[in-house]
């Protein structure tokens, strides 16, 4: 009966910001008449991506002698806006709005707000300055608020896994080509563990290199997700004469 062999290596996980770390063991298993070889990789893999998402909080207001002078001055106004935003191609769904109508002293004030969702950040930067430049002083605009979509942060742990698997097999490959073996179908994907955290570091990117950026300006954060998984694949010896 063969022992058992053992086979450990592993990779140090690379600088950049994908990066992979993987550890191997080639193991047999003996069953009556029946024995088994595999390889058992462990690896990781990160993936990091900038927001795709940004909001706009765009307001209006006025303070009038009646509730028809107030409503008529913010709702021309309102109006103006929503009509800038379908002109670039926004659909209604992007924007929700909100009034606010109350009363001090012997003057009505009314508040409006629209809050708008770019996916398109050069859009974003249009529409902020038709806004700023038609309106002037009657509109503020706030700062853009940028942030990664559920649906983003979903693809990316996808990703990240996927890239860990891809990882896995191609090292798996590679030791089994190093043992004289073939590479057999895989026998068990299991992710182990996944994790995801903001890159708030980079916000103090550049500090001491030259011209810094505007500091009042927001930047797009990153996120980064990563994975681990262990696969298991048969081995087959690529030497064995066929009886």
């Amino acid at each position: 009966m063969d022992s058992p062999s053992r086979v450990f290596t592993a990779t140090l996980p690379a600088a950049a910001r994908d990066e992979t770390h993987q550890e191997v063991r080639a193991v047999n298993r003996q069953s009556p008449g029946n024995p088994e070889r595999e390889v058992q990789v462990t690896g990781t893999a990160e993936v990091c991506r900038p927001a795709d998402r940004v909001s706009v909080r765009v307001s209006v207001g006025n303070s009038k002698e009646s509730v028809n002078e107030v409503t008529n001055s913010v709702s021309r106004r309102l109006e103006y806006i929503l009509q800038s935003l379908r002109q670039h191609g926004m659909k209604d769904e992007d924007a929700s709005v909100r009034r606010f109508l109350h009363r001090e002293a012997d003057l009505y004030h009314m508040d409006a707000e629209v809050v708008v969702t770019f996916s398109d950040f050069d859009k974003m930067e249009r529409v902020c300055s038709v806004l700023l430049e038609k309106l002037d002083k009657s509109v503020c605009v706030g700062m853009p608020q940028f942030y990664h979509s559920e649906a983003f942060l979903s693809q990316m742990r996808r990703r990240a896994c996927v890239s860990a698997v891809e990882n896995a097999k191609q090292k798996a490959s590679e030791v089994s080509r190093l043992l004289g073996q073939s590479l057999g179908p895989p026998l068990l994907v299991k992710e182990e563990e996944t994790r995801e955290w903001r890159n708030e570091d980079e916000e103090d990117g550049g500090k001491g290199q030259g011209a810094a950026p505007l500091s009042h300006f927001p930047r797009a954060p990153t996120i980064t997700a990563c994975s681990r998984v262990s696969v298991s694949f048969s081995l087959r010896d690529r030497n064995r004469k066929k009886l």
